[in-house]
């Protein structure tokens, strides 16, 4: 199989599907030296004349650092098989472990970024905003119940510079 490039605009899914329930990693970095993380809340769109992702990422993770350093990331789609390397990549820290060595994921470069080989869709995206989310500003009394005992949040959107299938 290899990626072969798609125009979003020719992409058909549902995005509360593939987010909320199939999940995807997100990796920021070069392929010697990045970090994945999965990640299940999100939104596609457009925003400012552009198609765009919203990604959320605790302070306290390390795609976190790295996301802050690098103007680019990635969003990569598993096939239900990766279920496990996305539970696996989910709940250890990039600080104590190599998570491509420990699932089995191969690292590969795509566009001056990092996705994986297994992938079955990758969205290449560049940070057009970054900023922490402010509960301050939260209309839903529940809202800040997400916060109590993790570390905040902080919001990037970012354009979808590139869509890849693995086909």
């Amino acid at each position: 199989m290899a990626f072969v490039r798609t125009e979003v605009e020719q992409l058909t899914f549902n995005p509360f599907t593939k987010i909320g329930k199939e999940w995807f990693l997100l990796t920021s970095g070069t392929p010697d030296c990045y970090n994945t993380m999965t990640a299940s809340w999100g939104q596609m769109g457009v925003l400012w004349g552009k198609n765009v992702l919203t990604a959320y990422v605790r302070t306290s993770r390390k795609t976190f650092e790295l996301i802050e350093r690098n103007d680019l990331f990635t969003v990569s789609f598993l096939p239900e098989q990766e279920r496990p390397a996305l539970q696996f990549c989910g709940s250890h820290s990039g600080r104590d472990c190599d998570k491509a060595k420990e699932t089995g994921l191969v690292p590969v470069g795509l566009d001056g970024s990092t996705a994986f080989a297994q992938a079955s869709l990758v969205l290449v995206c560049r940070k057009l905003y970054a900023g922490p989310l402010d509960m301050t500003q939260a209309v839903d009394s529940g809202i800040p119940a997400f916060y109590e005992k993790d570390a905040m949040h902080h919001m990037y959107i970012a354009e979808i510079l590139a869509a890849y299938e693995n086909k």
